[in-house]
């Protein structure tokens, strides 16, 4: 079902404030502060106890040898083994509870996301393409996941243990300490920059990766490999999915390699630093300086190489921040699309729906840059009538049908359920009161049991068969081989377009709503199968009040009133005969399908 004019659309342009960014990312975590605390409490136990080690391997050579301290010696031995299983006791501790929470993160931004979209009007998503949808979802939520578990943590403990390090360095030769920290604010430098390079690319690899998404959901869709094979399109379209996997070879390459050749430098003076220590203590001891001990050296050497590890971690998780913040900022595009149909904070509540609906001076426009789609439109429908509105395409049929349950908003004038705007009304009362049967039925890919409880969770065995009776499918299904359980297929395309259409009647009726909007729902059947589906119809239309939007003229003459819709206005309205008799618009739609009949 698709409406009568598009809108076009774009993505929300402009990164928000990277404060700001940084900010709503944290607030993301403010739920589970308390189990933070306590990543924060063994990341702190883990450093000291890290921090201590040197120390008894100074005690150790300094002290315990040299003096032949055999009891001594075995009392610090044993606490450098139990140092290294604290650490690692801390480290699985701190992994499981951090990434437990960063899973957390990622369950209730994905839940967000959904929610949001869930709440977007139809205009969102007829001019979205599926997997684009789709990538923010699971691409750019899941591309965050070593962000959200892992590296905010490391981020922590690598700080805490570089803090504690160099306090330790210092305690131990301030001298040394200055030769190892002077090259330090060269390199977060070289990182930011590396970080900034990574975080650009970031950004297109991950449109791309929502492009190729797109591509795959469309073509290799049951409908997509229809219309590539009997188009003979199959080459092309890998020849078109190369390509897009071609770009995205190229921006992942050069994702990884940003900043590599920087960052390698790096990782080399680090590795050097220790041959620069021994060169220094080497020298100030030649040249009659102040002299320093082998145990203070082996245990600064000690210090220093626990000093790079953390600050090379924490560089290196300074530029997955960098690039994560691009992920960020495509979900929080999502997060703040505007709520185009939303519920008022006191909204009307019907628990009786008697079902009259009435168009009141009704004007819809998608946009201020296009003219009306509906212009000036007042029906009103009494409760069990039936209206149906005929018209060339284009002339706002469908989005007129939209318009009663809130699928869209009227943009001036309103239209009314018993006499309430819809739009003051609460979702669960529209939800009940207005079903929807259109021309594309949409299955899920379930058993034909599920599919039809969709429309009523708790429905029993017996109300699944009658729904099915009414709808003239019931046979068909008991006569498959695994019945009510039969799985339909993707979209439905196990069963033809007649038994989907059935199958959507069936749930219709399972729902029992009093109003009935049914947009061209046999148009693309052909007679045999339309008489069928309109059998089923009549069943569901029965004591409703239903608005048909109505391609086939045949299916409506027995309609309550006709309206014909013509540019967004009403042009003609009356019974069947009333208006062939006038020769009119309606005369004319009429003797078009009489001269196409015979086509059919």
């Amino acid at each position: 079902m698709h409406p009568d004019r598009e809108p076009t659309w774009t993505p929300p342009a402009g990164a928000e404030g990277q404060p700001r960014q940084v900010r709503r990312i944290l607030r993301l975590f403010r739920p589970y502060r308390g189990r933070l605390a306590i990543v924060g409490l063994l990341v702190g136990a883990a450093s000291l106890v890290s921090v201590a080690t040197p120390f008894l391997l100074k005690a150790i050579l300094d002290v315990a040898i040299p003096e032949g301290r055999t009891g001594l010696l075995s009392l610090l031995a044993l606490g450098m083994i139990l140092g290294a299983v604290l650490t690692s006791v801390f480290g699985v501790l701190q992994t499981l509870i951090s990434t437990t929470v960063g899973q957390r993160v990622m369950h209730d931004l994905r839940t967000a996301v959904y929610g949001r979209l869930q709440r977007m009007s139809l205009a969102f998503f007829t001019r979205t393409r599926t997997g684009e949808v789709q990538s923010r979802i699971a691409d750019d939520i899941g591309g965050m996941q070593a962000t959200v578990t892992s590296t905010a943590t490391s981020l922590v403990s690598n700080l805490t243990s570089v803090v504690a390090t160099v306090v330790a360095m210092l305690a131990l030769d301030w001298r040394l300490t200055v030769v190892t920290l002077v090259l330090l604010p060269v390199f977060v430098w070289i990182s930011r920059r590396v970080g900034d390079e990574r975080k650009k690319i970031t950004t297109q690899r991950q449109k791309q990766m929502a492009a190729m998404a797109a591509t795959v959901t469309e073509s290799l869709s049951v409908s997509g490999i229809l219309l590539g094979r009997t188009m003979g399109r199959s080459d092309s379209l890998t020849g078109a999915f190369s390509d897009e996997s071609e770009r995205l070879v190229d921006l992942e390459v050069r994702s990884n390699m940003a900043g590599r050749w920087r960052m390698a430098v790096i990782t080399i003076v680090m590795a050097a630093m220790p041959a620069v220590i021994y060169w220094t203590a080497g020298i100030a001891l030649q040249t009659g300086g102040p002299g320093v001990s082998i145990g203070t050296i082996v245990a600064f050497v000690s210090l220093q190489q626990g000093l790079f590890r953390p600050a090379v971690s924490l560089l290196s998780t300074g530029v997955q921040i960098q690039a994560s913040l691009a992920l960020f900022q495509r979900i929080f595009e999502y997060l703040d699309l505007p709520i185009d149909i939303t519920e008022r904070e006191d909204p009307v509540h019907l628990d009786r729906i008697k079902g009259e609906v009435r168009f009141e001076n009704v004007t819809f426009r998608y946009d201020d840059r296009s003219g009306p789609v509906l212009d000036g439109i007042d029906i009103t429908v009494p409760p069990g009538g039936s209206l149906a509105v005929v018209g060339p395409t284009g002339a706002g049929k469908s989005t007129l049908g939209h318009l009663v349950p809130r699928l869209y908003d009227v943009t001036g004038g309103r239209v009314t359920l018993d006499g309430v705007d819809v739009r003051d009304l609460d979702f669960d009362t529209l939800a009940r009161a207005v079903g929807v049967v259109s021309q594309e039925t949409y299955l899920f890919h379930a058993s034909v049991a599920d599919n039809l409880r969709f429309a009523k969770p708790d429905a029993t065995d017996e109300e699944l068969y009658a729904a099915a009776k009414a709808a003239q499918i019931h046979d068909h299904i008991a006569a498959l081989p695994d019945g009510y359980d039969t799985v339909v297929g993707e979209r439905g395309h196990r069963f033809s377009g007649g038994e989907k259409q059935r199958l959507a009647i069936a749930r219709t009726i399972l729902r029992d709503p009093p109003v009935l909007v049914l947009d061209e729902a046999t148009s693309a059947l052909d007679t045999r199968t339309e008489a069928a589906v309109q059998a089923a119809i009549d069943a569901l239309s029965a004591d409703r009040t239903t608005l048909t939007i109505a391609h086939r003229l045949s299916t409506i003459r027995s309609a309550d009133q006709i309206v014909v819709l013509d540019s967004g206005r009403a042009v003609e309205r009356g019974t069947h005969e009333e208006l062939l008799g006038r020769g009119g618009r309606y005369a004319a739609l009429v003797r078009r399908d009489a001269r196409l009949e015979p086509t059919r």
